[in-house]
């Protein structure tokens, strides 16, 4: 089975809440994963805060996105 999100949370700072296509939910921090142009505009809380599921993951206006299974290894049980 492939892992996939099909549900996000904005929750505070840069974590977010995410359910997997397994039932379960865990807790991602993106604080240190912002590394890089394409996410330096994710640095702006504002503009972290206004990501989408596409392509089953969070994905940002500006393309910036992460694969779901590295959203699930750095996530925490909720």
């Amino acid at each position: 089975m492939f892992i996939e999100v099909i549900e996000a949370t904005y929750l505070d700072g840069y974590r977010v809440k995410l359910l997997f296509n397994n039932g379960e939910t865990r807790i991602a921090d993106l604080s240190q994963s912002l590394n890089g142009s394409v996410f330096a505009p994710l640095r702006d809380i504002d503009y972290f805060k206004k990501f989408s599921i596409k392509f089953n993951t969070i994905e940002w206006e500006n393309g910036a996105d992460f694969a779901p299974e590295y959203l699930w290894d750095i996530g925490t049980a909720a």
